[in-house]
């Protein structure tokens, strides 16, 4: 018996076993394609998804998606263990397959990675879990290992809706950043100097977040539609495409004509494609 199984030994799997061992754990792995395991020190490999999770009473598995997650769980004995899924998706399926884990015997934690590998293990490093509180709380000082934990709730699918909806936060603004860089490409501004600015705007302007919806208004919708053609006069000018900028524009036009917030636009299920 060793400490934790890990099942998935991609960049990021690695990086959570490397991390476990680090911590002075005894750490079992597998992975579908054999070999991955070569870089990791001080390992037991299995040969098969269910020698590795006999191993231990605590499985973390971290693969490409559910539909993997669902055909390894589906070849382990999962009873009287603690399944923490790492693997991304979406808030249904984290809550099928605690349903499933349950069902058989086990009992199930969801999480959700708010970082890449080489983070893992430390302090910028955030993992969201939710699910079976009391397998969480067992195993805090162990998942403490891999960044700071935070713990959602019982519902297994909260860390899913939460790790997605930061996600999607930091699409958005990349896809910002990206125009923003290709914007300024040509101007006579090194590109780390530059980044430095963005990076000083945004943090400056974070606040805007978390105001209340009957916050005093210091920037009205109507300038912020006036204005944002500018955008993409100067990017045609400059080269360069509107495929993050645009939808934006239709969104705030939305809200013009409405009267109502972006955000509570989006909530319209009925408008979503």
């Amino acid at each position: 018996m060793t400490d934790v199984t890990v099942l998935g030994l991609g960049l990021m799997g690695q990086a959570l076993a490397k991390a476990l061992v680090t911590g002075g754990l005894g750490v079992t792995v597998w992975n579908r394609t054999p070999g991955r395991a070569a870089d990791l020190n001080d390992v037991n490999e299995s040969a098969t998804a269910a020698s590795a999770a006999a191993a231990s009473d605590l499985v973390v598995v971290c693969v490409l998606d559910y539909a993997v997650v669902t055909e390894i769980l589906d070849k382990v004995d999962v009873s009287g263990r603690t399944i923490v899924n790492l693997t991304n998706g979406t808030p249904r399926q984290a809550r099928e397959t605690a349903a499933r884990v349950e069902k058989a015997g086990g009992v199930y934690v969801d999480g959700g990675i708010m970082a890449i590998p080489p983070m893992i293990g430390q302090p910028a490093a955030t993992v969201l879990y939710s699910g079976d509180a009391d397998a969480y709380d067992r195993h805090a000082t162990t998942l403490s290992l891999l960044g700071r934990s935070r713990f959602l709730g019982t519902d297994p699918g909260e860390a899913a809706l939460v790790d997605l909806a930061l996600l999607s936060a930091m699409y958005g603004m990349f896809g910002g950043v990206w125009h923003a860089f290709a914007l300024t490409a040509k101007a006579n501004l090194p590109r780390q100097e530059f980044a430095g600015m963005l990076v000083e705007w945004l943090t400056a302007t974070h606040a805007m977040v978390s105001r209340p919806p009957d916050a005093e208004v210091v920037a009205s919708a109507e300038m912020q539609l006036a204005v944002y053609p500018n955008l993409f006069d100067a990017s045609r000018d400059e080269g360069v495409r509107l495929d993050f900028v645009r939808p934006m524009y239709e969104m705030m036009k939305e809200e013009v004509a409405t009267g109502r917030p972006i955000a509570e636009l989006l909530r319209n299920a009925d408008e979503q494609t």
